[in-house]
């Protein structure tokens, strides 16, 4: 399967670093990755993390100006697109089908194309328009999966918490992966 990862300008880059950490182990997944301009800033702001280390994790990459790119044609089959983080002018750009970048092309082709998107939108607290705009993508054939905490696996440190969640967006696509604690049931948990 090809995924296309995309990393725009909100914080939260470590998600679609861990991602790409993690989809390095899946033979059978090819990963093309488009940075924001917004996203390799903070790269450098949030994360020990050099731009060119985080793209060597893709199998291709994409400078986000190249609207030529393989990955902005529908037929250019992919198994969808995760962006992780999705920033809010990422989103205003993939609902309103604004593609002037190729981060918000290749979403828009995932779109019309009925393939999955997922958008790991990092932001607090929402504003109506904010919710509008998800509310907008889902109806569009978006899921929206933002990065929020679970305690039922309880977490040990902030990488279980990415882990969790980058884990639980690689399921929507099928993706096994050995990061995500499962619930087993109530009867497992510990005793106080």
């Amino acid at each position: 399967m090809r995924l296309v990862v995309g990393i725009s300008g909100a914080s939260g880059v470590i998600y679609g670093i861990r991602m790409l950490e993690v989809l390095k182990d899946q033979p059978d997944v090819e990963t093309h990755l488009v940075i924001s301009n917004g996203g390799k800033l903070n790269i450098k702001l949030e994360t020990e993390w050099d731009v060119k280390d985080v793209e060597a994790l893709a199998d291709e990459v994409h400078s986000d100006q190249n609207l030529a790119a393989t990955i902005a044609s529908g037929s250019y089959k992919t198994g969808g697109m995760v962006v992780a983080p999705c920033s809010m002018k990422t989103l205003s750009a993939i609902v309103n089908s604004y593609a002037d970048t190729l981060v918000a092309r290749a979403a828009d082709v995932v779109l019309k194309e009925g393939r999955r998107l997922v958008l790991m939108p990092r932001e607090t607290p929402l504003h109506s328009g904010h919710c509008k705009m998800l509310h907008e993508a889902t109806q569009m054939g978006a899921i929206i999966a933002p990065p929020m905490p679970a305690f039922y696996n309880n977490p040990q440190s902030i990488d279980d918490l990415i882990n969790h969640n980058v884990g639980r967006v690689l399921d929507l696509f099928g993706l096994d992966n050995a990061i995500v604690k499962r619930w087993a049931g109530a009867q497992t948990r510990r005793k106080a």
